[in-house]
């Protein structure tokens, strides 16, 4: 792993270097290598899951005074789910820093939104450890919450009504989604969808479910649709 590229992305000055390496070890490579120095990221994504509640309750509670806990909940939940942090973690460009196994590369596992959420969760509970909840929270102004000010939670989780709107607005037919094809064991799904348009496919996307595969559809069809 570069480290100073991953600072240079992240804006973190890293102290531990192998609590950020073992946060960006996915599970595929260290099966691979067999030896203790390379353990995987689930424990950090565990507790990075957690840090990432309680920062993001935090900011909401603060940010929206007047809204109740049913609104605040429905909010949290689109920042924290599976296709808000892979953005998240693709604009930090955090595929390029795994460590996969190579069966998991050769399927495409940096591109996987599962994988890319889980790395994200994981980095924030390495820099939790390395530098604590103040760090936490300012990486988080940075990357997440300065999105939220600008609308942009809007753009990502409720692209498939956006679509639709345009579509409508248009007069142009209705919208088709369709899961075209189903990878990986029952445990790890990696769903394949794309949205049409009559016969024509206006975008496509990998998720770990139905849902995040046709979001990533149609997020994919906007960015057509702007060019």
């Amino acid at each position: 792993m570069d480290v100073l590229e991953l600072e240079q992305k992240t804006g973190i000055k890293i102290k531990n270097k192998n609590l950020f390496r073992q946060a960006f070890t996915h599970k595929s490579y260290s099966r691979e290598c067999n030896r203790q120095n390379f353990l995987d990221n689930e424990r950090l994504e565990f507790f990075g899951d957690a840090v990432l509640e309680f920062v993001v309750s935090k900011y909401l509670f603060q940010r929206f005074p007047k809204k109740d806990e049913g609104e605040l909940t429905r909010i949290k939940s689109s920042v924290v789910c599976e296709a808000a942090l892979a953005e998240f973690a693709k604009e930090l460009d955090f595929g390029a820093f795994v460590y996969l196994g190579k069966g998991e590369d050769r399927s495409g596992g940096r591109e996987r939104s599962a994988l890319l959420a889980d790395l994200f969760e994981a980095f924030l509970g390495a820099l939790y450890f390395d530098q604590g909840i103040d760090e936490v929270e300012k990486f988080l102004v940075r990357t997440v919450f300065t999105k939220i000010d600008k609308g942009w939670l809007t753009d990502i989780v409720d692209v498939k009504s956006r679509l639709q709107e345009l579509v409508q607005r248009a007069k142009i037919g209705q919208l088709e989604y369709k899961i075209t094809s189903v990878a990986g064991p029952s445990h790890n799904r990696i769903f394949a969808a794309e949205v049409y348009l009559g016969d024509t496919c206006l975008g496509k996307g990998l998720g770990s479910s139905k849902k995040t595969a046709q979001q990533h559809a149609a997020l994919h069809a906007l960015e057509n649709w702007k060019k």
